[in-house]
C-alpha cells in the first residue's frame, strides 16, 4: 500500500473572469521510506501541488481529486478540520525561504520549543518546560547546529540562511514526521551548505525510514539524493519513473530538454560551449495553451497536441505525451 497516493489532482484560482486550471489532473504517489524527487520550472506548480498536501492553500484556491489517500486513508471524505489533524501529525514541509518563515519576534528557542509535541512530555508542568528546553537542544544536534547556545538564544535575522534551514528541518521533525516535504531547501545557499543539507536529509531518510519529497528545479542535483522523480510541466504531469529511467532514458521531450541543459549529460562538450535549452519560456496562467501545455515550445509537437495526452504506462515508466521518445530506446 502507498502512503501516498494522489489520482488526478486539479488545482484551480478562482478569478473573476472565471476559474484558472494552475495544476491539471497532476498524479502523485510515494511509497514508505521512498525519496521522490518533484521537478520542473519555476512556475510549474511544484509549489503548488506540495501546499495541496499539506492543505495550507488559502480560499482563492480550489482543490479536486479522483483520489486524494493518505496511508489508506481517503482523504476528501472527511471534513477539512479532520484532514488537517492528520496531515498535521504525519506530514510537515520546509518552505522555500527559512529565514522568512520563523518568526522575526521570537528567538530560536521558543519556536523550537512550542513545535515540541505534548504527547512526548511526561510530569508536572515545570518538569514540562525542561524537558521542552532539552528536546529542543537535541533537535538542533540531530540537525548538525553543534554550538546550540548560540543559536537557541538568537532571532532568525542573527543566523545565516543555511542555520535558518537547518532549525526549519528540526522544527519540522519535533513532530516525528512519516512524511517531509522539502520545497527548495537549499535555494540560494552556497553549493557547500547545499550538500550539507542533502546529506542531512539523505541520512533522516536511512536512520528513520522517513518519507521525504524533494521539490526543485534542479534535475541533475536530484539524481544524486532520490529514489524515483516525478517531472511537472506548467501545471501538468510530463513523466514519472525511478531516477535512471528519468536521467538515462527520458520519454518526454521536456524531460529530455531538462537533462540536455545539465552539465552531467553534457561532459562530450569542449569547455565554455553553450548547453542546449528549450526556446520560449513557460506560459503565465492568465494565457495557458490549449492541450499539451508544452506545444508551443515543444520540437516534436503536431497538431495532435491541442488535445491533452492520456499517461501511458510502460512497465513502470510513466509519460504522457503523444510523440514520446520510447522509440529512440527500444
Amino acid at each position: 500500500m502507498n502512503l501516498l497516493d494522489i489520482r488526478n489532482l486539479s488545482i484551480e484560482l478562482i478569478s473573476p473572469k472565471g476559474n484558472i486550471l494552475a495544476v491539471d489532473k497532476v498524479s502523485l504517489s510515494m511509497k514508505e521510506g521512498e525519496v521522490r524527487g518533484l521537478v520542473g520550472e519555476s512556475g510549474s506548480g511544484k509549489s503548488l501541488l506540495a501546499q495541496a498536501i499539506m492543505g495550507v492553500l488559502n480560499d482563492k484556491w480550489i482543490v479536486n481529486a479522483d483520489r486524494f489517500h493518505w496511508r489508506g486513508i481517503d482523504l476528501l471524505r472527511l471534513s477539512l478540520q479532520e484532514r488537517k489533524n492528520i496531515i498535521a501529525k504525519d506530514v510537515a514541509m520546509i518552505f522555500q525561504d527559512p529565514i522568512a518563515c520563523l518568526d522575526p519576534t521570537k528567538k530560536i528557542a521558543e519556536q523550537l520549543e512550542e513545535a515540541i509535541d505534548e504527547k512526548l512530555l511526561t510530569g508536572f508542568f515545570w518538569q514540562k518546560r525542561k524537558q521542552r528546553h532539552e528536546a529542543s537542544i537535541k533537535l538542533l544536534h540531530k540537525v548538525g547546529i553543534k554550538h546550540h547556545l548560540k543559536c537557541i538564544n538568537s532571532y532568525p535575522h542573527e543566523l545565516t540562511e543555511a542555520l535558518c534551514q537547518r532549525v526549519m528541518i528540526a522544527i519540522a521533525l519535533a513532530r516525528r514526521p512519516i512524511l517531509l516535504i522539502a520545497d527548495e531547501p537549499t535555494a540560494a545557499m552556497e553549493s557547500t551548505n547545499q550538500q550539507q543539507i542533502f546529506r542531512l536529509l539523505a541520512s533522516l531518510n536511512k536512520l528513520r525510514n522517513m518519507s521525504i519529497l524533494l521539490v526543485s528545479h534542479d534535475l541533475e542535483n536530484l539524481t544524486n539524493w532520490t529514489d524515483s522523480i516525478t517531472v511537472m510541466y506548467s501545471g501538468q504531469f510530463v513523466e514519472a519513473g525511478t531516477t535512471k529511467q528519468i536521467f538515462d532514458k527520458p520519454y518526454h521531450p521536456y524531460t529530455q530538454a531538462l537533462v540536455d541543459s545539465s552539465p552531467k549529460a553534457n561532459r562530450h562538450l569542449p569547455p565554455k560551449s553553450r548547453l542546449t535549452s528549450l526556446p520560449g519560456s513557460i506560459p503565465i496562467l492568465n494565457h495557458l495553451p490549449i492541450g499539451c501545455r508544452l506545444g508551443p515550445r515543444c520540437p516534436r509537437a503536431q497538431q495532435k497536441c491541442v488535445v491533452a495526452p492520456k499517461t501511458v504506462n510502460h512497465h513502470g515508466h510513466y509519460v504522457s505525451c503523444h510523440f514520446s521518445l520510447k522509440e529512440l530506446y527500444s
